[in-house]
C-alpha cells in the first residue's frame, strides 16, 4: 500500500503505470531505487541510458504515491518565487535553480518525444496574478525584476480570462509546459522495462545499509537487494530520522477536476499571489471534454482536518471567476515536503558514500524530481554536475536559521499533545466512518469505526520518531504532523518516513 491508497482519487489515477510484482527473493543491481515517483523512474531512466543494471522498489503500486496527485504544472519558476530564493541562497542560487529546472523541463519533453510517449505534453504560458484586492504594483513588480536577473523569460501582461480581471495587470511566462503526469510515467516504464530495468511493487523497504563499499536493501519480507549504490526516493526518506527531517515540513494541498466548455479559457498555467496561493490549469479530455484543474488552501499537514471545507472553499472561488464551469468530477488531496530554504535535498546523503537521496520537492515535484534523475545519475557514474552543490543534502542555509526554528515548532507542540484530553470520552462516542484520538489512562488510542460498527484500535504513537497522531479525514487515514508519514485504518505506513505499522491496541 502507499498513498494511492488514500480515500481521494485525483484525475490521472485511472491510469495504470505499470503491472508490477512483488520482489520475492534476493537480488543483484548496479543500483537500487527506492520509490517509484517521477524522481525514482526518472533516476532509473538516466542510470539506464549508461547501462546500468537498475532494480526499482515501490512499497505500493509503481508511481501510486504523490507523483499521482500532482495538479502537473511543469515550470522552471520557484514555488516561493524568485525574490525569495535570491534573498535565501543569492543570485547565483537563483540562477541554478533555474537552469536546473529548466533542463527538467526540457528532459520531459526529449523523452516523452525519444520513446513516443502519449501524455499532452504541450508548452503553454503561465500567468502570476494578483491575489484578489491586492495591489498590482506591489505584488508583481519586485517578481519581475528578481525573475529577470535569473535569466528566465517574462514580461508584463493585462487582462485575465477570469471574470472582473480582464483589465488585471500580471506577468506573463512563455514556454512552461503541462502533461498527463502518469500516462508519461506509464512511458517511461515501458521504456525502462525494454531497457532490463525491474520494478517490484509492494515491496516495503525497511533498511538501507552501507558497509565495505556496497550497499544491502531489506524488505518487510526480509529479501536482500545487493548493489554497489542506493538511492532512496520516497518522498520524504525512510534510512535517516533526523538529518534530513528537521528541514523539511510536510503540507497537505488540495485539488479538483471541473469539466468545462471548449475554448472557455487559454490552455495555460495560472496562479495568484496569495499565501497559500491559487493554482489553475486546463486538461483535455476525451473528445471535446475539458476539465479544469484547480488547487490550493494549503495547510501543514495533521494540524487541519477541514479538507471538504477547503475544497469547497477553491470551488466557490473559482466559479467566481469562471461562472461557466461544470460539475465537479474529481477531488482529492495530495502532499508538499517544503524545505527551509526552497530547493530540494539532491546527493550523497549525510554520512553515506554510496548511498543516494532525493527529497523535499518544494511544491514542484515533477521537475526536481527530474532533476534529481539528471543529477544523481552523474554523480553515481562518477562524472561532476554544475548543480550538486546547491542541492547538496547536507547543506546548512543560514540565511534560512527563522524558517528551520518556525518548521520545529511543530514538533514541540505535537509531542505536548500526549498530555492533553482525547477528542472523545470513549470510543462509544465514535459515528462510523469517523476516527478520533481517546485517552485511555495514560495511553493515546487512535481509533476509527468502520461503516459495520468495527473499532479499530491502534497507537496513536507515530512509527517513525513517535509523533502523535491525527486523523485525516477527507482520505481516512492518520496524518503524522512532524514529518508527513500516513497509515491506513489497519496501521498500515501509506507514505514515508515510517515504515513500521502502528501497534495494534486489544
Amino acid at each position: 500500500m502507499n498513498a494511492f491508497d488514500e480515500r481521494s482519487r485525483s484525475l490521472w489515477m485511472d491510469t495504470t503505470v505499470a503491472d508490477a510484482p512483488p520482489l520475492r527473493e534476493d537480488a543483484r543491481a548496479d543500483t537500487v531505487v527506492i520509490g517509484s515517483g517521477i524522481a525514482g523512474l526518472s533516476i532509473a531512466y538516466e542510470l539506464a541510458l549508461q547501462g546500468q543494471k537498475v532494480v526499482v522498489l515501490d512499497r505500493g503500486r509503481i508511481a501510486g504515491g504523490m507523483s499521482a496527485r500532482t495538479s502537473a504544472h511543469l515550470t522552471p519558476q520557484c514555488d516561493d518565487g524568485f525574490q525569495a530564493l535570491t534573498d535565501l541562497r543569492g543570485l547565483d542560487g537563483a540562477k541554478v535553480f533555474y537552469e536546473s529546472h529548466a533542463a527538467a523541463v526540457d528532459r520531459i519533453e526529449a523523452i516523452q518525444e525519444e520513446e513516443s510517449i502519449a501524455c499532452r505534453f504541450r508548452r503553454v504560458n503561465g500567468y502570476l496574478f494578483p491575489a484578489i484586492g491586492t495591489d498590482p504594483a506591489e505584488e508583481i513588480t519586485p517578481e519581475l525584476e528578481a525573475t529577470k536577473k535569473v535569466g528566465m523569460p517574462i514580461e508584463r501582461h493585462t487582462g485575465l480570462p477570469f471574470k472582473g480581471q480582464e483589465t488585471t495587470r500580471c506577468l506573463r511566462y512563455p514556454g512552461l509546459a503541462t502533461f498527463h503526469p502518469l500516462r508519461y510515467l506509464r512511458g517511461v516504464a515501458t521504456a525502462l522495462a525494454k531497457r532490463g530495468v525491474e520494478l517490484f511493487a509492494d515491496t516495503p523497504v525497511t533498511a538501507v545499509e552501507e558497509k565495505d563499499g556496497a550497499v544491502s536493501v531489506r524488505t518487510a519480507s526480509n529479501v536482500t537487494i545487493s548493489a554497489a549504490n542506493a538511492v532512496v526516493a520516497t518522498n520524504s526518506p525512510i534510512n535517516d530520522r533526523f538529518a534530513l527531517h528537521t528541514k523539511l515540513a510536510p503540507y497537505r494541498t488540495y485539488a479538483m477536476a471541473i469539466t468545462m466548455p471548449p475554448d472557455l479559457i487559454e490552455d495555460a498555467l495560472y496562479w495568484d499571489t496569495l499565501d497559500p496561493y491559487h493554482y489553475v490549469r486546463v486538461e483535455p479530455g476525451r473528445g471535446d471534454t475539458r476539465y479544469l484543474i484547480v488547487g490550493g488552501a494549503d495547510h501543514k499537514t495533521g494540524e487541519a482536518d477541514d479538507g471538504w471545507a477547503r475544497l469547497e472553499g477553491l470551488e466557490s472561488w473559482i466559479r467566481g471567476l469562471l461562472p461557466p464551469l461544470g460539475n465537479v468530477t474529481h477531488r482529492w488531496s495530495g502532499q508538499v515536503l517544503d524545505t527551509i530554504d526552497f530547493a530540494a535535498y539532491i546527493g550523497r546523503n549525510p554520512g553515506n558514500e554510496h548511498v543516494y537521496v532525493h527529497t523535499g520537492d518544494s511544491g514542484q515535484g515533477l521537475t526536481h524530481g527530474v532533476v534529481a534523475g539528471i543529477l544523481l545519475s552523474r554523480l553515481i557514474i562518477g562524472e561532476k554536475c554544475p548543480w550538486a552543490e546547491f542541492y547538496e543534502p547536507s547543506r546548512a542555509t543560514l540565511s534560512a536559521a527563522k524558517n528551520f526554528i518556525v518548521e520545529n515548532v511543530t514538533a514541540v507542540k505535537n509531542f505536548a499533545e500526549y498530555v492533553a484530553p482525547g477528542e472523545l470520552k470513549s470510543v462509544d462516542e465514535l459515528k462510523p466512518g469517523h476516527g478520533a484520538i481517546i485517552r485511555e489512562g495514560l495511553r493515546k488510542v487512535a481509533a476509527f469505526r468502520d461503516n459495520h460498527g468495527r473499532v479499530h484500535r491502534l497507537s496513536a504513537s507515530c512509527t517513525h520518531v513517535g509523533c502523535h497522531l491525527h486523523w485525516n479525514s477527507l482520505e481516512r487515514c492518520w496524518d503524522c504532523p512532524c514529518h508527513g508519514s500516513h497509515f491506513s485504518i489497519d496501521g498500515t505506513p501509506l507514505n514515508a518516513p515510517a515504515v513500521a505499522p502502528l501497534q495494534e491496541i486489544d
